[in-house]
């Protein structure tokens, strides 16, 4: 792994650094988005839907991480449940997405973009 794709976290160098790799965001914003009501799943890629019919579970479904100078943007994108209110559920992940982030990592959340990828009705394909 190259040193530009991991996050150092400077706090306190006595007893070595500590490095996080972008992967480990995805997965706490990916878990932090599922807490939310009104979201029904995660939207990932074609591959992860693949991956996932042989059993392999991706909590980084759904999660793009671009690391800047700053901190990190955080897209999410979501399939929401049908009759949720969409703007109150995107400010819901968006804070509790961000909480998760900074309280875990201690790395600045710049924004958090959320995608509404579909609409779900109850056992009813993806809108």
């Amino acid at each position: 792994m190259s040193d530009q794709l991991l996050l150092e976290i400077l706090e306190d160098d006595s007893l070595g650094s500590v490095q996080i790799v972008p992967e480990v965001l995805e997965v706490i914003a990916g878990l932090a988005a599922t807490e939310v009501d009104g979201v029904k799943s995660m939207h990932g890629s074609f591959a992860t839907g693949v991956a996932e019919k042989f059993g392999k579970k991706s909590h980084g479904k759904g999660v793009r991480v671009e690391l800047t100078d700053n901190g990190a943007i955080i897209d999410i994108y979501v399939i929401l449940k049908f009759g949720k209110s969409i703007p109150k559920v995107a400010a819901k992940l968006q804070t509790n997405i961000k909480h998760n982030i900074q309280t875990m990592t201690s790395i600045q959340v710049e924004e958090v973009n959320v995608h509404v990828a579909g609409i779900q009705m109850d056992n009813q394909e993806i809108v």
